[in-house]
């Protein structure tokens, strides 16, 4: 069972995390492609995935409380989801990047490229490439752990993407599509269609009569009840 921690950066309410013009939280980025990363592996045959921070949004939920979340549940795998921000004004920064703890763990590398490589090849932003950081929940978690910064909120041409459905979908599924490589992930098997088909139909014999009339006449008593009827020799 491979147990994987999604932790939507921030909350509804965190102090600057939006973009300039006001019109997206950070959060709200977030949590969307958190809602559908979770959503998609549960496509996959033998995931757990548990969503750490709030997904209300009311709470920013303490980062300790987070890696401590994932830590007691003995979590394999932690992704954190976020976007990024050059400054408090509008900006030419752009691209996507994704970072590991400065160690550089070998599995948490092979994870950022996976990842990184799958944002890239589906959203077809700049590629920023992997890199480290010091940050909270790469240090202080216990399992490989890897934090995305999905684009730009102060670009505006990223900011219009990450508010739209599309670019969030495109994300999830890039991120689950780079979990899945990594850890050669097998999507569940569908049910098995019915053998029967649903155009095949059925007839249903009355009787059998040596002489017509007496078909006819029964079949002429069967149209008055409304049943559609055949004689047949």
């Amino acid at each position: 069972m491979l147990k994987v921690a999604i932790d939507a950066g921030h909350g509804y309410n965190t102090p600057g995390k939006r973009t300039p013009d006001g019109s997206m939280r950070e959060w709200e980025f977030n949590s969307a492609v958190a809602t559908l990363v979770q959503e998609e592996l549960g496509e996959f045959e033998g995931v757990e995935v548990l969503r750490i921070d709030d997904p209300t949004g009311k709470a920013d939920v303490p980062l300790k409380t987070r890696t401590d979340t994932a830590n007691a549940w003995r979590a394999d795998v932690y992704v954190s989801i976020h976007a990024n921000a050059a400054g408090s004004g509008w900006s030419s920064a752009e691209g996507i990047e994704t970072y590991v703890y400065t160690s550089k763990p070998k599995e948490a590398m092979m994870l950022a490229a996976n990842v990184q490589n799958h944002l890239i090849r589906e959203t077809g932003r700049k590629n920023r490439g992997v890199k480290t950081a010091d940050f909270h929940v790469l240090r202080e978690t216990k399992m490989t752990a890897i934090l995305i910064e999905c684009g730009f909120m102060t670009n505006k041409e990223e900011a219009t993407l990450l508010k739209s459905d599309s670019y969030r979908r495109k994300v999830a599924a890039a991120i689950v599509a780079g979990i899945a490589e990594t850890y050669s992930l097998k999507r569940k098997s569908s049910p098995a269609p019915s053998t029967a088909s649903k155009d095949k139909l059925y007839s249903v014999q009355v009787g059998a009569f040596t002489d017509r009339s007496n078909a006819e006449r029964l079949a002429e008593e069967l149209k008055k009840k409304g049943y559609p009827v055949y004689i047949t020799d």
